[in-house]
């Protein structure tokens, strides 16, 4: 995100082509599967009732019945209610950072609210909860709401917010009142992208405990045997899922600049891809990443034709694989953080540019789509299970302005039978 953008302004210029034609199932040279980390695929994907790699998007109605899409996402990336916990009803009395969330409000910045203010607060969520199952398809919700609702600017600054017990006892009443509208359901969860790598990235030391966090006085009754510092408040956000709804399966998010190198950029063949995910993983694991059930890794959140067009930042991976950044070295770092965690990864937020665009207004050149989408089994030999779509921010490519490429691709690779996990190279 942010953090992102500035360093990814620092890297060099690959090849911009788009990718060979390759039919589904295709390897390339040089990725071949982590020990045992492949069949970790496997056995999560069977407890979703699937046997191939996952292919989802952030899209709308339409969109998600357009393709056999297997997963459809949500984010949740806003304010919270004013009170000590989520409000009893949209209509009346319930306010965030001052404003009504009643229908004749001014718009209400909590997401509990964002219906008609007669049905109970989160019907938003409940709603895309069957919508989604109705259609076949499995929940995924990314909970982003740290930094948004914190007031603060993003990264060093935002973590401020979290040894504010008054500020994390509403956020942590808002993860609880998530969790309950999942309720029985088998939802895929994923707890703040990039708050984790900010965790990491900021300390002079890197450690999760170095960051004051009022996890205990902020919610002493799901948290209060946790350690008041990142660390604890990652082991209690994880614990609370087990506790409030027991079948969803739930994730962290591994960035790839967390340790203050961005190894998606990387240009040095010497350079340790591998040993410089295992610092992250490592972190991740004393954050309570070994509770989990899955890793979310990310390529970027912005489409490479937007960057090189509006910031001058060069961000493409080639897909001939000869010179770095390029996508063997993405799936390299992605197998060491599956292998370190002993947890397969899902790949979030993939652009959804394809080099047959114009390169302007919510249509921008990407190869992600077409490579992924056309080497699958790189991804499964990696330790990846599935490949999700979508916009980084509002200027970006969507499923719906990519001239139905992502449609096209999906069909293609769903026809084609799809991509076991577990398959060596």
């Amino acid at each position: 995100m942010s953090l992102t953008v500035g360093l990814l302004a620092l890297v060099g210029c690959s090849d911009t082509g788009g990718p060979e034609e390759p039919g589904p199932g295709t390897d390339g040279p040089g990725v071949t599967p982590g020990d045992g980390s492949e069949c970790l695929g496997a056995k999560f994907l069977t407890t979703l009732g699937k046997n191939t790699l996952l292919v989802g998007a952030q899209m709308k109605d339409e969109t998600a019945q357009a393709a056999p899409f297997d997963m459809r996402y949500l984010y949740l990336a806003a304010g919270l209610f004013d009170s000590r916990d989520a409000c009893q009803s949209c209509a009346s009395g319930c306010t965030s950072d001052g404003a009504s969330c009643s229908n004749d409000g001014g718009g209400c910045g909590w997401w509990g609210c964002w219906q008609y203010d007669q049905d109970p607060p989160g019907a938003y969520v409940r709603d895309f909860i069957k919508t989604t199952q109705s259609k076949g398809q499995i929940p995924f919700i990314t909970y982003y709401e740290a930094y948004q609702a914190s007031g603060y600017a993003e990264g060093e600054a935002q973590l401020k917010a979290l040894n504010d017990a008054k500020f994390l006892e509403r956020y942590l009443a808002d993860w609880r009142f998530l969790l309950k509208q999942v309720g029985q359901e088998k939802v895929l969860l994923q707890i703040e992208p990039d708050m984790w790598a900010y965790l990491q990235f900021f300390p002079n030391d890197g450690r999760a405990q170095s960051t004051p966090v009022a996890v205990k006085a902020a919610n002493p009754t799901d948290c209060g045997g946790q350690e008041n510092n990142g660390a604890g408040l990652g082991r209690c956000m994880i614990a609370m899922v087990r506790k409030y709804a027991p079948n969803a399966k739930v994730g962290l998010h591994a960035s790839a600049w967390a340790t203050k190198t961005d190894v998606s950029g990387n240009t040095d063949a010497s350079f340790d891809v591998a040993g410089e995910a295992n610092k992250v993983a490592d972190f991740l694991l004393s954050v309570g990443a070994g509770d989990t059930d899955f890793v979310t890794v990310e390529a970027s959140d912005r489409d490479a034709g937007w960057y090189q067009e509006t910031t001058g930042s060069a961000v493409w991976w080639d897909p001939e694989n000869r010179k770095l950044p390029h996508f063997h070295q993405a799936f390299t770092w992605a197998k060491a953080v599956s292998a370190r965690l002993n947890k397969p990864h899902l790949w979030w937020q993939l652009p959804v540019g394809n080099m047959a665009l114009p390169n302007s207004g919510k249509q921008w050149r990407d190869n992600r789509v077409d490579y992924f989408l056309t080497h699958p089994g790189e991804v499964a030999a990696a330790g990846g299970v599935g490949m999700l779509f979508g916009a980084g921010n509002n200027d970006q490519t969507t499923p719906e302005t990519d001239n139905g490429n992502l449609v096209k691709r999906v069909k293609a690779y769903k026809d084609a039978g799809g991509q076991p996990a577990c398959v060596k190279n």
